[in-house]
């Protein structure tokens, strides 16, 4: 019995110590010292070290990551948002099939004029049924522009397949 509350006294003691060791050279997780920021780059110069590299791989078929999205079929709605430092830009449309996804505002600088930013509101859609109602064909996207962006533009310009709307200011 002795022996046994003698360990457990003295395991208690070196327990508590080791928060003094803590610090200490003792300590092999101290021996490396603490880590310091370092910038990462890549051949190119610019790395965005939240999203990983791609590696080749056995399983994944290298495939080109070219967006193969399509106008919408209708535009319906366009907003101006205005917030501080700048606007939302905030469109909603109408595709041309049910199940719509990965909804995108791409700027088209072919159709802009002097003053106008001109977007496409291009959407990746599967063949599905045509003939339901619009709420299960409906998506929106938003964009965030600053006032920097918005100086010298007098009117923003978003196209659908069928259609387009613009805003003036």
């Amino acid at each position: 019995m002795f022996r046994m509350t003698a360990t457990l006294i003295l395991a208690a003691f070196i327990l508590t110590s080791c928060g003094s060791v803590r610090d200490s050279r003792l300590n092999p997780f101290n021996w490396f010292g603490r880590s310091q920021p370092e910038a990462v780059t890549d051949g190119t110069g610019t790395v965005n070290p939240l999203i990983p590299r791609r590696r080749a791989s056995l399983f994944r078929d290298e495939q080109d990551d070219a967006y193969r999205g399509r106008p919408v079929a209708e535009i319906t709605e366009l907003l101006i948002e205005r917030r501080p430092g700048g606007a939302i830009l905030r469109v909603t449309g109408v595709a041309e099939r049910v199940g719509p996804f990965d909804v995108r505002l791409i700027e088209d600088e072919q159709a802009g004029e002097a003053g106008t930013l001109s977007y496409t509101l291009n959407a990746l859609q599967q063949a599905g049924p045509r003939d339901t109602g619009p709420n299960a064909r409906t998506v929106t996207a938003a964009l965030w522009l600053t006032d920097q962006d918005l100086a010298g533009i007098r009117a923003i310009r978003v196209a659908g397949a069928s259609n387009a709307r613009v805003t003036r200011r």
